[in-house]
């Protein structure tokens, strides 16, 4: 009898486990400190001065809205910097009025606690 309650136990731990990682993985669930409701959107940047170009970013690591809006807010920090950045795709678009490094932007987004994989 003991065993089948500890079994039943263990059974329910799985399935709201397996649940909330299918959640996590599709972008609905929290991760990084939020789920995609809720999320507080990064200010939307503008350059000061007109754009000199542009440089996307492969971003790993990103699961949900709160991830996108937390590797825009570092890349955003970045002067002469504006980005747009999708969950989704994976990726960032950064805009720059002036010379960005991409070592500026691999470091604010690694800062951030995701991995850059590329930069063009």
């Amino acid at each position: 009898m003991a065993d089948s309650i500890i079994l039943l136990f263990v059974l329910v731990i799985i399935i709201f486990a397996v649940k909330g990682s299918i959640k996590h993985f599709k972008g609905e669930g929290g991760c990084c400190g939020g789920g995609s409701k809720g999320v507080i959107k990064a200010e939307r940047k503008r350059l000061l001065h007109p754009k000199m170009g542009e440089k996307t970013v492969k971003i790993y690591g990103m699961h949900c809205e709160h991830c996108a809006e937390r590797v825009a807010r570092a890349i955003n920090k970045i002067d002469g910097a504006a980005a747009k950045v999708s969950y989704k795709k994976g990726q960032a678009i950064v805009s720059y009025d002036r010379k960005i490094s991409d070592k500026q932007i691999r470091d604010a987004v690694e800062e951030a606690g995701y991995k850059v994989t590329g930069i063009q």
